[in-house]
C-alpha cells in the first residue's frame, strides 16, 4: 500500500482550493492534504462579497465548499491560522500560533492585500478596505451608527462597495483621481453612461480628486483633498487596488518581485514549494481576475498529480461584469491609438453602447455597456487574431452576414466558438469543458452542468451562453427545457416541488428536503422560506407555520431598521382613520419615546425607532391589528375619497377599499402585494401601478393587475370590467388565489404576469365556476389566519422571544 504524500495548502481561497479540487479528481489518494486559512470561514466566493454587502445574498450562500466537504475529502483544515514561515530545510510549515505541518509539497496561495493610501490619518477608526467578510461586517456595523460614507476609488470594487453602502442607508460619495470612472474597463462614453445610471441610484461622485489626508479625533471626520477642499464623512472605504501578498516569501527565502516568482508550472525557486493565484508574478504579470488563477490551478494540479501538461503561458483577459445591476464588458486595447480605428453604436434610450477597435484588419479591443451578449464572440476574435476585414459591421451590429446580405456565415456564434474560449469568466470554464461535461459526464440539465463545472455558479452573467451550449451539445437529450433548481440545495424547480409535496403529502420543511433528496440537508435562506410558503399554501388547515424558516421581520412582525430598532405599522383599513385612533397612536408613540412618526406611501402611520423588547407592550396598548408592513402578505389598500366627497368620483372607493382590506388582510402570498381603489379614472389612488388596482368608471369597475412602482415601474394590465362590488370581490379573490397557487416564492405579480402571460391568467379566471373554486380556496386559507400581534400579546411564551438576552446577537 502506497503511503500518501503530505501536501500543505497555505490559503483557503478560491484559487488554491480550486487547484485542490482538480487534484482530488486527478489523483484522489495521492496526498494527505492540510489547508491553512487566515479567516474563520470555509472556502467562499470572494467575488460574491458585493452581493452580501448589497443584501441580496447571505454569507452562507457564497460558501463554495462547506465544512462537510473538507471532512468528506479527508482534508485537515486549520482556520484562523496565518502562516509565519515555511522552514524549507525541515520541510515544515509553521503557523503564527505554533502549529507545525510537515510537507512533501507545499502550495502558497495567500492571495493579495488591499492597498491603503499612505496618507496621514489612514490608520484612524472608520477607515477600512473592502477585501473580505470582516470588511463587510465593519460596513454593516458602521451603517447602524453613521450616515455618511466616502469610497476612494471608482473601479469595480469601489462601485460595488458604494452600492452596498447605499443599500445600507448611507449617503455615499465616490472619489476618483481620474476624470471618469472605471477607466481600466471602459472608455469615456461607456463610463459616462454608467456614471449617469449610478447617479440615478443615489451615488455622488467627486472626480479628478486626489486625497491628501484624513482628519478626526480617533474616528474619521473629514477627507481632505490636495486642492484644499474637503468632504465630511463618517466612514472611508479605500478601494484603490490590491498588491500580491509576498509576506511569506520574504520570511521563507523564496524569490519575489511584485509577486512570488513562479515558472510556467507554478514552481518557485525552492524545490517542492509552489505558488499560484493573486500572490504570484508570472512572466512579469500579477493577475487579479479569477479566470487566470483557475488556469494556473489546472496546470499545478496536473503537475502534482503526475499528469502530463503544457505549462501556463499567461492569460489574455477580458472583463464581463455587472456593476450595480448594469452589464459591462471590455477586452483588449479598447482605447483608440495611432494606427487603429474604432466603430461604435450608442442607444441612449435603451441604455446600450458598443465599440470595437480595429488595427491592421484585426479586432484588438471592445467595450460593451448594457447588453454584453456579444462579449464572448468578440473576445474570441481578439484572441484568435483573425482578420475581420469585411465583417466589421457584422461584429458591430451583432447581425450575421446572411442578414446583412453577404455570403458566408450562418453558423451560430456558439458553434463557431473555439473549445478553449472561456465562457464563464468567474470560474474559468471553457466551451470545451462544457462539451466534455455534456458529452462524457451525462450532464443534461443546467443544474447538473452548473454543479459539475461551476459554470454560472457565481455572477450568473453567462447563463444564456451556458444554456445555449447545453442545447448545442445535448440536442434532444435536454428535454423541453433545461431548468435550474430553486436554489443550490436542489435541482428541482418550483412546480416539481409543489407537485411532489402535494402528491406525497409531505407536511414539514424537513420532510420535503429529506424525501426530495436535498443535497444540503439543512437547506438555505432561499429554499427554507419558499418551502414554508408552499406548504402553507397547499395545506392551510393542517400545516403548522415554521417560524424559523421566516426572515427576521416576519419573525418579529415589525421591520428591523439599520440601527437595530424596529418600525411599527398598525392596520388602518383603506387609509381611513378616526380621531380616537389617532389620539391612541400619538399617546403610545409618546409613552414609548418613538423618535419618528411618518405617513407611509400606502396611507398608514409608521412608528420608527421602537426597541424589540417594547414591541409586545406597544401592540398591547395600541389594540390595533398588525399592518403586516413586514411580510409577504397584503400590505395596504390605498383609496381616494371617491364619490363620498369628490365631485369627480363615480363610486364609493373608500368603502370598496376597506371591504377589500378586511377581506384579504393576513393573506400569505409568494411576495408582498399592494392594492388600491380609485373612485374615477383620474386615478388619485394610483391604482394602475399596484399588484391589483380597482378603478371606478360610470356604472362599473375596472380591475387592473400586475403593476409595480418599484425599481422598474410596470403599469397594470386590464384584467376585466365588472358591474358590481360582489363581482369585484369574486374576481379579486380568484386572481389572488391563482397568483398564490402559481407564483414562485418571492415573485411579485409584475414578474409573475410577465412570466405566465396575461392571457393565461384571463383564461384561468374566465369561467365563473373556476373563479368560485379559487375563491373557496382563498377563503379557506384566510379562515385559519390570526393577528400575530394579538397572538403574541396573549401568549407569555411567545413574549419571551422579545426579551433582551445577555451578550451580542449573532450577525
Amino acid at each position: 500500500m502506497t503511503v500518501p504524500k503530505k501536501l500543505v495548502l497555505i490559503g483557503n481561497g478560491m484559487a488554491g482550493v480550486r487547484a485542490i479540487e482538480h487534484l482530488l479528481k486527478l489523483a484522489p489518494d495521492t496526498y494527505e492534504i492540510t489547508i491553512f486559512g487566515a479567516e474563520p470561514h470555509p472556502n467562499y466566493n470572494r467575488i460574491m462579497l458585493s452581493t452580501v454587502l448589497a443584501g441580496s445574498t447571505e454569507l452562507k450562500d457564497i460558501i463554495i465548499n462547506d465544512w462537510d466537504w473538507y471532512k468528506e475529502n479527508n482534508i485537515t483544515l486549520h482556520t484562523n491560522q496565518s502562516i509565519k514561515k515555511i522552514d524549507t530545510q525541515r520541510k515544515v510549515v509553521i503557523s503564527e500560533s505554533g502549529i507545525e505541518a510537515p510537507y512533501d509539497e507545499v502550495v502558497i496561495a495567500t492571495g493579495s492585500k488591499a492597498f491603503m493610501l499612505p496618507i496621514p490619518g489612514a490608520d484612524k477608526e472608520g477607515v477600512i478596505a473592502f477585501r473580505d467578510i470582516q470588511d463587510c461586517e465593519k460596513m454593516f456595523s458602521a451603517a447602524k451608527s453613521y450616515k455618511k460614507a466616502a469610497v476612494i476609488g471608482a473601479g469595480l470594487l469601489g462601485l460595488e462597495a458604494a452600492r452596498g453602502l447605499l443599500n445600507l442607508g448611507m449617503e455615499v460619495t465616490v472619489i476618483h483621481k481620474h476624470p471618469y470612472i472605471m477607466e481600466r474597463q471602459l472608455d469615456e462614453a461607456a463610463s459616462l453612461m454608467l456614471r449617469k445610471e449610478l447617479e440615478t441610484q443615489g451615488m455622488k461622485f467627486l472626480l479628478s480628486k486626489h486625497s491628501a489626508s484624513i482628519t478626526g479625533r480617533g474616528r474619521v471626520k473629514e477627507l481632505q483633498f490636495t486642492d484644499g477642499s474637503h468632504l465630511a464623512t463618517d466612514l472611508i472605504v479605500m478601494a484603490v487596488g490590491i498588491r500580491p501578498n509576498v509576506d511569506l516569501a520574504k520570511s521563507s527565502g523564496i524569490d519575489y518581485n511584485n509577486g512570488i516568482l513562479v515558472d510556467d508550472f507554478m514552481n518557485t525557486n525552492i524545490p517542492h514549494v509552489s505558488a499560484l493565484g493573486e500572490c504570484v508574478e508570472h512572466r512579469g504579470v500579477a493577475y487579479g481576475l479569477v479566470a487566470p488563477l483557475y488556469e494556473q490551478g489546472a496546470v499545478l494540479a496536473k503537475r502534482l498529480a503526475g499528469v502530463e501538461t503544457a505549462g501556463y503561458a499567461g492569460s489574455v483577459t477580458s472583463t464581463k461584469l455587472k456593476v450595480s445591476g448594469v452589464d459591462v464588458f471590455s477586452a483588449g486595447r479598447f482605447v483608440e491609438t495611432e494606427g487603429s480605428r474604432a466603430m461604435r453604436i450608442q442607444d441612449d434610450v435603451a441604455g446600450t453602447y458598443k465599440k470595437i477597435v480595429i488595427r491592421n484588419g484585426k479586432l484588438v479591443g471592445a467595450v460593451l455597456f448594457g447588453d454584453t451578449a456579444d462579449g464572448a464572440s468578440l473576445f474570441a476574435s481578439i484572441k484568435s487574431g483573425e482578420s475581420i476585414e469585411g465583417r466589421e459591421k457584422e461584429l458591430l451590429l451583432g447581425i450575421s452576414s446572411d442578414l446583412l446580405g453577404k455570403s458566408g456565415g450562418g453558423a451560430s456564434r456558439l458553434e463557431n466558438m473555439p473549445d478553449d474560449e472561456i465562457v464563464c469568466g468567474c470560474n474559468g470554464v471553457t466551451k470545451g469543458a462544457i462539451g466534455d461535461a455534456v458529452l462524457n459526464k451525462g450532464c443534461h440539465t443546467f443544474g447538473e452542468l452548473k454543479a459539475c463545472t461551476k459554470a454560472s455558479a457565481s455572477c450568473g452573467g453567462c447563463k444564456a451562453d451556458i444554456e445555449g451550449l447545453l442545447h448545442f451539445y445535448a440536442g434532444d437529450k435536454v428535454g423541453e427545457s433545461a431548468k435550474e433548481g430553486i436554489c443550490g440545495c436542489t435541482s428541482l424547480g418550483r412546480d416539481e416541488i409543489v407537485e411532489q409535496i402535494q402528491s406525497m403529502r409531505l407536511m414539514t420543511v424537513k420532510e420535503v428536503m429529506h424525501v426530495l433528496d436535498w443535497n444540503n440537508k439543512e437547506g438555505c435562506s432561499k429554499c427554507r422560506p419558499s418551502l414554508n410558503y408552499y406548504l402553507g399554501m397547499l395545506f392551510p388547515e393542517e400545516y403548522v407555520d415554521e417560524k424559523e424558516s421566516r426572515f427576521t421581520n416576519e419573525r418579529y412582525h415589525a421591520n428591523i431598521q439599520k440601527d437595530g430598532t424596529y418600525s411599527v405599522v398598525p392596520r388602518i383599513y383603506g387609509g381611513v382613520t378616526t380621531p380616537a385612533d389617532l389620539i391612541k397612536i400619538a399617546s403610545v408613540a409618546e409613552k414609548f419615546n418613538v423618535p419618528l412618526v411618518k405617513f407611509t406611501g400606502g396611507q398608514r402611520l409608521d412608528l420608527f425607532g421602537v426597541k424589540k423588547e417594547d414591541l409586545p407592550k406597544m401592540w398591547e396598548e395600541l389594540e390595533m391589528a398588525s399592518g403586516h408592513a413586514y411580510g409577504k402578505t397584503l400590505r395596504t389598500v390605498k383609496t381616494c375619497v371617491g364619490n363620498t366627497f369628490c365631485r369627480f368620483g363615480t363610486q364609493d372607493a373608500m368603502a370598496m377599499g376597506i371591504k377589500m382590506e378586511k377581506a384579504f388582510e393576513r393573506l400569505n402570498a409568494p411576495a408582498k402585494f399592494k392594492l388600491a381603489v380609485s373612485g374615477c379614472p383620474r386615478n388619485c389612488a394610483e391604482a394602475t401601478i399596484k399588484d391589483l388596482g380597482v378603478v371606478a368608471i360610470d356604472g362599473a369597475w375596472e380591475i387592473h393587475v400586475g403593476g409595480n412602482a418599484g425599481v422598474k415601474v410596470r403599469a397594470c394590465d386590464l384584467l376585466t370590467t365588472v358591474k358590481t362590488e360582489e363581482e369585484v370581490m369574486e374576481w379579486t379573490s380568484a386572481y389572488l388565489q391563482y397568483y398564490r397557487e402559481t407564483g414562485q416564492w418571492n415573485e411579485r405579480t409584475a414578474h409573475w404576469i410577465d412570466r405566465v402571460g396575461l392571457d393565461t391568467v384571463k383564461k384561468a379566471l374566465e369561467k365563473q365556476e373556476d373563479r368560485l373554486a379559487l375563491m373557496e380556496r382563498v377563503q379557506k386559507a384566510l379562515s385559519v389566519t390570526t393577528d400575530p400581534w394579538k397572538e403574541i400579546v396573549d401568549n407569555d411564551e411567545l413574549r419571551k422571544n422579545f426579551e433582551p438576552i445577555a451578550g451580542p446577537l449573532p450577525v
